[in-house]
């Protein structure tokens, strides 16, 4: 592992590491998204099972913020990184070398799956002056795009591109990190955001209850298109009264959160991260509101296109699930 402890290294060159209390303290990391978000509290959520059984399997896991899925899966590829949260699309795009993001590195063949968590709807926030209605409604205003580097940048460009935008379209096309959205709207810096993110967010609260953030319907014949060509986006919705004010249902399309590693993460460190999760996962499921309808054998196979890990793999032949 990149991240041991002093006096693990002559271990790790020796060979395989002896589980139990007396076994020498590796620590893996998974790189999440904002703190505002729910990759940074689903990172936590999977580290605070890990390291309940730490002295049994010897390993120390931490949850680190970063700038989100591309961030994560050029991390993860540049050794820096021993898992990471990312949207479906881009953990797709990644193993493939596809998108403007990847091109110019390539397939990254070492891309490895582990469980997909949470379904993550994109998500049209906007301030209740704005005027904003629809999708359409965005040109011609204030609009932060994401932060480079952050999976909801990636969608937003992609969709753009489908629907012949350009930045040129908004009046700003600002580039906030997710913490700093909901006080630029709310402030009158921008007129609405974007955000693919699990429900209910934090973030999201924190721009209803402030301002009286709405959440838009995001339909047109273009997103249309891309759910039905790409096998890793679907159509999603953001049920009633998730949000203060929130009367109906809201209509979107959206991908998944997924845990990825890669193929030089070893085998006993990924199965002690996909035990901890399924020999506990009622426990898992309480950790945060966007996981109460999680289910094993969705989390196992949904938006996964990267090859599994095999410490995983061994997992779920384990419990007779492949």
């Amino acid at each position: 592992m990149r991240k041991v402890a002093v006096g693990a290294a002559a271990a790790l060159v020796a060979g395989s590491m002896s589980f139990g209390a007396s076994a020498q303290q590796q620590f893996i990391t998974i790189g999440t998204g904002g703190v505002t978000g729910v990759y940074y509290p689903t990172g936590g959520a999977v580290c605070r099972l890990v390291n309940r059984d730490r002295a049994e399997h010897g390993y120390r896991c931490s949850a680190e913020s970063t700038g989100g899925s591309v961030y994560n899966l050029n991390t993860i590829r540049a050794g820096e990184l021993d898992f990471g949260v990312v949207q479906s699309d881009w953990q797709y795009h990644a193993y493939q070398g596809s998108s403007d993001n990847f091109e110019s590195a390539g397939p990254n063949e070492d891309l490895r799956a582990v469980f997909s968590i949470h379904p993550e709807p994109f998500t049209l926030v906007v301030h209740p002056d704005s005027g904003i209605q629809s999708l359409e409604d965005l040109k011609g205003k204030r609009v932060n795009v994401g932060n480079p580097g952050s999976g909801q940048r990636g969608t937003m460009e992609l969709l753009m591109g489908e629907l012949g935008w350009t930045l040129d379209d908004f009046t700003v096309a600002a580039e906030l990190a997710a913490a700093q959205m909901p006080a630029a709207l709310c402030d009158g810096q921008i007129d609405a955001y974007v955000y693919v993110v699990g429900h209910p967010s934090a973030n999201i609260t924190e721009a209803v209850t402030t301002c009286g953030a709405q959440l838009i319907d995001v339909e047109h014949e273009v997103v249309d298109r891309l759910v039905e060509a790409n096998p890793y986006y679907r159509v999603a919705t953001i049920p009633a009264g998730t949000y203060e004010g929130q009367d109906g249902d809201v209509t979107t399309w959206g991908v998944g959160a997924t845990l990825v590693t890669s193929a030089s993460v070893p085998e006993d460190a990924v199965y002690a991260v996909v035990k901890a999760v399924f020999d506990n996962f009622e426990d898992f499921k309480g950790l945060h509101p966007a996981f109460a309808g999680l289910k094993e054998e969705e989390m196992i196979s949904d938006g996964l296109s990267a090859p599994l890990h095999d410490g995983a793999k061994r997992y779920y032949e384990e419990r007779g699930w492949m």
